[in-house]
């Protein structure tokens, strides 16, 4: 037993543990100390990234997209991640359901409430045209097709590192190998792992700040009570610990049934919204409309860097979005890789497209629209409320309550929101406790202890967040300069899997030549 216990800790990378964990403890300390010095900093970092290497991530957005195409529509694309023979682990469904919502589902919809109010407040939306043709056009684009390309790259790399490869080391430097070859286990190895874990957390926080406070606004408008948001805030982020840890502990069992609870939460309430909400054909034809003028536009949309600065669009969202997603893929594509064993590289593309993009393009067309409706029919006016409150919380509470059954439907989103969120962070806690690891046999997880660890230190930071609400928003540039080395990574991945890849298919094909002439 006392051996077991030294070839445990003896496994564990402590380095790569420790080190992000104490630097964005102690980043958050002096947020606490200067708050108002440390945002000046962030913020000058921010602009000059997003300002002056802005193409750098709308070039990187646009390239990984077309790299997944190609993975999918190549001879890559017929790789099993796995045996050659081997079967999926999970029915299409459970598949589908835990892959959508390991990522930003709670964030999804989050925004899918309201962000066009947003975008029909930009000026760059005055410069192309209508709200009416416009504002519902950059929800979809922002959450569907690049977005979701950094995953399934990502993710099939990974998978082929791990069920194909077998390697044991479950790390983005790992997933480099092909191209950094004995450097990989070097200083620079060192490195890209480091970045990766504070992205994960810096990601992880971020995410949290966005979404949490409207669970606090649905609770106190359902029980009316006057306790204060921060300590709501807190409550909650406590409550979907215990869930996804519980979740996390009973292993992908547990993960996959949490899932199809979210899922089917979710889709209820998309079609409650579209059948009750009374604004049916709205929905629909606005929603048609916005989806053609995004593929019609896709490559102008990818592409607009606003070299004039009229407006600041792409700094403000595009690159943003760009940005945040990057850092993401930190925790959603190693899941995605895990559970898309048995399956080929193009279902694998194909699935998430379907899954991932499929949800979010409803999603945002349902409960966007509606909203949207309500505006443009003189129902309601959410621009006006908006440009006087600046408080997104409180107009996605007046849209939910402008609906039939209105409490009923305040619970649902809250439950929704929560079990969201814990799925997600399901995912990352167990990403982040593989990062734990020196190396991880093929099948092996995480020892139930480090998933716990990493399950608290992941919502510690949050809820020491929620005491300084601007270290929240210091946060969100932190996660937008973690995005720019990782950008990097993300093409040195995408490079080494295609490498990777290809000897992979030259061994296959010298095989079956040999077994030929035999």
């Amino acid at each position: 037993m006392k051996k077991e216990k030294q070839k445990e800790e003896n496994t564990i990378d402590w380095i790569i543990t420790s080190i992000p964990v104490a630097f964005v403890i102690i980043l958050c300390l002096i947020f606490f100390v200067i708050p108002e010095k440390s945002n000046e900093i962030l913020s000058k970092i921010r602009f000059f990234l997003g300002d002056s290497l802005g193409s750098y991530y709308l070039i990187i957005g646009l390239g990984i997209f077309v790299i997944s195409i190609f993975i999918a529509e190549s001879k890559y694309g017929n790789i099993v991640l796995g045996k050659p023979d081997e079967k999926p682990q999970y029915n299409f469904f459970s598949w589908g359901a835990m892959m959508f919502t390991c990522g930003l589902a709670a964030d999804i919809l989050f925004y899918s409430f309201s962000e066009w109010i947003m975008y029909a407040e930009d000026p760059h939306i005055a410069e192309m045209g209508k709200i009416q043709d416009w504002a519902g056009v950059y929800p979809l684009f922002h959450w569907s097709f690049i977005p979701w390309g950094f995953y399934l790259v990502l993710a099939v790399a990974f998978g082929f590192m791990l069920h194909v490869r077998g390697r044991e080391r479950q790390k983005y430097s790992e997933a480099c190998r092909p191209l950094l070859g004995k450097h990989t286990d070097g200083i620079f190895g060192r490195v890209i792992d480091l970045l990766a874990v504070f992205a994960l957390i810096a990601g992880t926080a971020t995410t949290f700040s966005v979404a949490t406070p409207l669970m606090s606004e649905i609770i106190t408008e359902i029980f009316h009570i006057s306790i204060s948001r921060t300590v709501l805030d807190i409550v909650i982020l406590v409550i979907t610990c215990c869930i996804y840890t519980y979740s996390l502990l009973h292993g992908f069992r547990g993960i996959s049934t949490l899932a199809k609870v979210c899922i089917y939460m979710f889709f209820g309430l998309l079609v409650y919204v579209l059948v009750f909400g009374g604004q049916t054909r709205y929905i629909i034809e606005s929603g048609l409309n916005s989806v053609g003028t995004m593929l019609q536009n896709f490559v102008t949309l990818a592409t607009y860097t606003d070299p004039l600065r009229t407006s600041y669009f792409p700094q403000n969202w595009t690159i943003y979005y760009w940005a945040y997603w990057m850092v993401w893929c930190v925790a959603a594509p190693f899941f995605i890789g895990s559970i898309s064993r048995g399956r080929t590289i193009r279902q694998t593309i194909i699935g998430g497209y379907v899954f991932g993009v499929g949800s979010t393009l409803v999603s945002f067309m349902i409960l966007g629209n509606y909203s949207m409706g309500l505006q443009m029919s003189g129902m309601a006016d959410f621009i006006t409320q908006y440009h006087k409150t600046q408080d997104m919380y409180d107009i996605i509470i007046s849209i939910i309550k402008s609906l039939p059954c209105a409490p009923l439907v305040l619970i649902v989103v809250l439950f929704t929101m929560v079990a969201f969120y814990a799925t997600s962070f399901d995912s990352i806690a167990l990403t982040a406790s593989c990062y734990s690891y020196r190396k991880l046999e093929t099948g092996q997880q995480p020892h139930k202890l480090i998933q716990f660890v990493w399950c608290i230190l992941l919502i510690l930071l949050p809820i020491a967040l929620l005491f300084a609400e601007s270290s929240m928003n210091n946060l969100q540039s932190v996660s937008i300069v973690a995005a720019f080395p990782i950008g990097a990574v993300i093409v040195m991945i995408a490079i080494s899997f295609m490498k990777d890849a290809k000897k992979y298919m030259e061994s296959l094909e010298a095989k079956e030549m040999d077994e030929i002439s035999e």
